[in-house]
């Protein structure tokens, strides 16, 4: 296993800088009794996170991408900050990793102003140097611009960046951007399909990710 520290760190936000996970289950649920379609199960649902919404929709529900992104986003604003939880532990690490003169970022496949109320929810904004939400590219994760931008806009290459994630897509944008990637468990992946696409460290708490984040010595 390569050693994964880098100088700079990007983290997928849902599910991994803050478990939004029911909020985000829940609204797809909701969404689908709200349009009269059949329900799906919570393995599926999880199957989609990390993905933008519209494009989701419009390929299990052709032709209702917009009507039902727009019925999710209504009630998943509705209820965001009574939902969302922290992940124990998270904001320690990102002040930790600043002053150790790491810097910090955040690709998510979320609207950038949806992701900036996250971030305030769980008092995680301060430590941010970069936000690249699907607003800035118009490719999407697994694809790699998204990480590849949050790189360009920081001035450095690639190879300088570990990727920080909880879901399959996450990982793969990681490999394809050439950066290196960690997968997290306490998300919307689980561990033996994250661990199948060999990301270079698979970490379970947050106190484990910060033994790789910041090796001594």
């Amino acid at each position: 296993m390569l050693n994964p520290f880098r100088p700079v760190v990007l983290f997928d936000f849902d599910g991994t800088l803050a478990d939004t996970i029911p909020l985000i289950v829940e609204s797809y649920h909701h969404t689908l009794r709200a349009s009269a379609l059949p329900p799906v199960d919570e393995v599926e649902v999880r199957s989609w996170i990390g993905r933008p919404l519209q494009p989701v929709f419009e390929e299990r529900y052709p032709g209702r991408g917009a009507e039902l992104t727009a019925t999710y986003r209504d009630w998943n604003l509705a209820h965001h900050d009574e939902l969302i939880v922290r992940v124990d532990g998270m904001p320690q690490l990102l002040k930790q990793l600043v002053h150790k003169g790491v810097r910090v970022g955040v690709v998510s496949s979320k609207r950038r102003s949806t992701v900036e109320q996250g971030l305030r929810v769980v008092a995680l904004a301060e430590y941010i140097d970069v936000l690249v939400g699907m607003d800035e590219t118009t490719a999407h994760k697994p694809d790699p611009a998204p990480l590849l931008f949050a790189a360009e806009v920081l001035a450095v290459d690639p190879s300088q960046c570990v990727y920080v994630g909880d879901a399959d897509v996450d990982v793969l944008a990681a490999k394809a951007a050439g950066m290196a990637s960690i997968a997290v468990t306490w998300g919307a992946g689980t561990a033996d399909v994250l661990q199948s696409l060999e990301p270079d460290a698979l970490v379970r708490d947050v106190t484990e990710l910060e033994r790789v984040l910041l090796p001594s010595g």
